[in-house]
């Protein structure tokens, strides 16, 4: 599965790229902003990718301007609830204060909650992370009771949080992103039909009137015809 959106291109992880992000996960930037700090073997990583290479998590490695340059996931997803918990880290510093990790958010966040239904997204955020918690809350989320006292504080985000709280965000993601938008919505790709992965997603894009459909060898391609 390939998302396109706001000049970032979101490609569901595979196994070819498990060393790239260990070696991100692992440097001081990323490592000393999570919860778990140890440094992560080859082998660590890879037992961690068997567990997380199924339907009921989506990660995305990220480009930009062709680069790879972070991980986006979604993970615990709940398809019946249609909820899940969300997480960002970028391997590239260089990015860390621009407006890149907005147009990755949106991104992902307008495809969960646009395409796809989503119901409520979640995410934690360690208490100590400053930056993480305006970030996320430029975007919507709000800290569930209860957290106070917690190191991983649990936020939520409803779409209507996320229209009510992002309206400066999405302006600036709109006009920063207006000359790399593509009309390019989803790729699904032959795997995901394998894995059972389009059956869950597929329904929610074919009833959707401003996305045109079209079929390679690459697989099923969902345009929006507006753009």
């Amino acid at each position: 599965m390939i998302v396109y959106r706001y000049g970032i291109v979101l490609e569901r992880l595979k196994a070819r790229d498990l060393e790239l992000i260990r070696q991100w996960r692992n440097s001081d930037p990323v490592r000393l902003n999570m919860e778990y700090r140890e440094i992560i073997t080859p082998e660590q990583q890879l037992k961690w990718f068997d567990s997380i290479n199924n339907l009921q998590n989506n990660y995305y490695l990220i480009y930009y301007k062709g680069e790879k340059i972070g991980l986006l996931n979604d993970k615990n997803i709940d398809w019946v609830n249609r909820t899940s918990e969300s997480g960002l880290f970028l391997g590239r510093t260089e990015y860390y204060s621009t407006f890149v990790p907005y147009l990755i958010s949106v991104a992902g966040i307008e495809l969960n909650f646009h395409y796809l239904n989503w119901n409520r997204q979640y995410a934690h955020i360690l208490r100590s992370n400053v930056n993480a918690i305006h970030f996320n809350a430029q975007l919507g989320y709000q800290r569930l009771p209860e957290q106070e006292e917690k190191e991983n504080q649990l936020y939520e985000m409803t779409w209507q949080s996320f229209e009510a709280h992002s309206v400066r965000v999405r302006k600036a993601v709109k006009v920063l992103a207006s000359e790399g938008m593509s009309p390019r919505v989803v790729l699904l790709e032959p795997e995901d039909y394998t894995s059972g992965l389009a059956s869950l997603i597929e329904p929610h894009l074919i009833h959707r009137p401003e996305l045109v459909i079209s079929e390679s060898s690459e697989g099923k391609l969902f345009e929006n015809r507006l753009l």
